[in-house]
């Protein structure tokens, strides 16, 4: 398996969609960086570059790269080495190479202006997506053969995530408006990794504040270690959940 780790780090670090997407990720984050005075801004700027183009690119470049190399995972299949095993080190090469560019673009600015809590949320942030978007890629390959489908189903996946379920939140909120729904909120946030980021990433920039009495309940939940572990092992099942249905389904399936 560690040849199938190293043979796709190599493969996809010579690609040139990840090398654009490392440079992308570096100027943006270090031209906000040196164009605001206080660093806090830059990490606000950089919000939606990490919930929401980080997710997307992870998604449907690991769908992608996982179709195109079907060929070379059918020939690694017909060789005496487990399913599981093989998928399981294609997808540690994947995440492995999204979380060096995350590490280099989004890292390096953020070491050299804002290496405190915020800076540090931020990276955490933007690799437990990058892996959580990568895991969703894993199942959406893995479900269907069809390559026009897969890819239609990652950007389904990401859409739900970063658009569509934020408005059914917002429908539930209306509908229950005469219900105290501050408490709910603290579950249905652990529903959405994008959402649960975000919580984070203004918890850290303290701007719940201006999310009223919400804000508050999520900052006195978030804020102590019991929300801080709640959101790290909800991240860990995002991670875990979908690759480990990716890995159970590939066993069985014909090729």
């Amino acid at each position: 398996m560690k040849k199938i780790i190293k043979y796709i780090l190599i493969d996809i670090l010579k690609n040139r969609i990840i090398i654009a997407y490392t440079a992308l990720l570096f100027i943006v984050s270090l031209s906000l960086f040196m164009l605001e005075d206080n660093p806090s801004k830059a990490v606000l700027g950089l919000l939606n570059i990490t919930l929401i183009i980080v997710p997307l690119i992870s998604i449907i470049f690991c769908t992608i790269y996982l179709y195109n190399s079907s060929e070379f995972i059918e020939l690694l299949v017909a060789q005496p080495i487990k399913r599981t095993k093989l998928l399981f080190g294609i997808y540690l090469g994947l995440i492995g190479s999204l979380l060096l560019a995350t590490t280099v673009g989004l890292g390096i600015p953020v070491l050299l202006y804002d290496p405190g809590p915020t800076g540090m949320t931020l990276l955490m942030t933007a690799g437990a997506l990058s892996i959580v978007f990568a895991s969703l890629a894993l199942l959406s390959a893995v479900i269907t053969r069809d390559k026009a489908k897969g890819i239609g189903l990652a950007l389904l996946l990401w859409f739900y995530f970063s658009f569509i379920y934020d408005g059914l939140v917002l429908l539930i909120l209306f509908q229950f408006a005469d219900y105290p729904m501050e408490t709910a909120m603290i579950a249905l946030s652990a529903l959405n990794p994008i959402d649960l980021g975000r919580i984070l990433l203004l918890l850290q920039l303290d701007i719940s504040a201006m999310m009223g009495f919400t804000g508050a309940l999520f900052r006195d939940f978030f804020g102590s270690n019991l929300g801080l572990l709640f959101a790290s092992l909800v991240m860990v099942v995002w991670m875990v959940i979908p690759s480990f249905i990716a890995i159970r389904k590939f066993k069985n399936k014909d090729l």
